[in-house]
């Protein structure tokens, strides 16, 4: 069977972590529906020790036998067919993105190869990083799976400017969010951008859970957050591709962005990030007066990742 080394030595199955990932997030999800709404009837006289639905009843819901359900609540995903996975992704009243999510698991745990070890440090081409700096009015950035920041163009810096703060390099929100001081005031919806942030990192996580600067970065804010910690705990996952951010700049002030992304095809889960604010409105305003203060300020440059591809080296350590 083939294996990886664990930290203590010794050979384990590759599976082993899947088949946890996907007991976990199947026992969150059946806890949050209540028989009333799964539509199931609840005897007056039913003392229950669960407050969702109990195996059995996803089961019989997802037109499955219990011991089959019970079986692949534990991991053991060999042969699941796509009509077992709706059925299951109908009874725990899945949406779009937590179905990829355990689509991801179930392939995960029924692999035998051992991974692949991905580039210790993701690329952009000079192509994209040109595309960047072509959009002059518009905040833009490049990002990884793990949301590191791999590109962004003068003006996206300048927005970005307490996250380019730490001197880590490449700059990361996930770190921002949950570990600088300054993230609840530049983040206005902190709690929602925190929510967001986890769900997005549980998701990669299930694309690839032998993503090593994933899980240095999972481990780091599990070790260092207890407000990351109870959120991970979670297992939610959330596919955020569009929507409205809430920032307080240090030096504009207030920002309403309307915000979209599309992926990219290179690299590993790689997507472009933009910001365009209304016209006429106070944020575009806003956003006008922070080219004006951009241009005149050199430190922004100086902020630019060490790994943009005009930029050579990096302070992050590698595999």
């Amino acid at each position: 069977m083939a294996g990886r080394k664990d930290p203590n030595g010794t050979n384990r199955d590759i599976r082993d972590d899947f088949r946890a990932e996907i007991r976990e997030f199947l026992g969150t999800r059946r806890a949050r529906v209540t028989p009333q709404q799964a539509g199931l009837p609840v005897y007056g006289g039913e003392r229950r020790r669960v407050t969702g639905l109990r195996r059995e009843e996803v089961a019989l819901l997802a037109g499955i036998s219990s011991e089959y359900y019970t079986r692949l609540e534990r991991g053991n995903a060999t042969g699941v067919s796509e009509g077992v996975i709706d059925g299951i992704a109908q009874a725990l009243q899945l949406d779009e993105a937590e179905r990829i999510h355990l689509l991801d698991l179930l392939r995960g745990a029924g692999t035998t190869r051992p991974p692949r070890r991905r580039p210790a440090q993701q690329r952009v081409r000079p192509t994209v990083q040109r595309v960047l700096d072509s959009m002059t009015g518009t905040p833009a950035f490049i990002l990884s799976g793990r949301g590191d920041i791999l590109a962004a163009n003068h003006l996206g810096r300048a927005l970005f400017s307490p996250v380019y703060a730490d001197p880590a390099r490449p700059p990361n929100n996930a770190r921002f969010v949950f570990l600088s001081p300054h993230a609840t005031e530049f983040f206005r919806h902190w709690d929602e951008v925190a929510g967001d942030t986890v769900a997005m990192l549980r998701a990669e996580a299930g694309r690839d859970l032998y993503d090593r600067r994933l899980t240095d970065l999972i481990g780091e804010l599990s070790t260092r957050s207890e407000e990351f910690r109870r959120r991970w705990a979670a297992h939610n996952v959330r596919m955020h591709t569009t929507g409205v951010k809430l920032l307080h700049h240090p030096v504009v002030g207030d920002l309403d962005l309307p915000f979209e992304t599309f992926p990219l095809p290179d690299g590993p889960s790689q997507f472009l990030l933009t910001y365009a604010a209304e016209p006429r409105s106070p944020s575009q305003d806003a956003l006008d007066l922070l080219a004006s203060w951009a241009t005149a300020n050199e430190d922004i440059e100086r902020s630019a990742p060490a790994n943009d591809p005009e930029h050579a080296g990096s302070t992050e350590p590698t595999d």
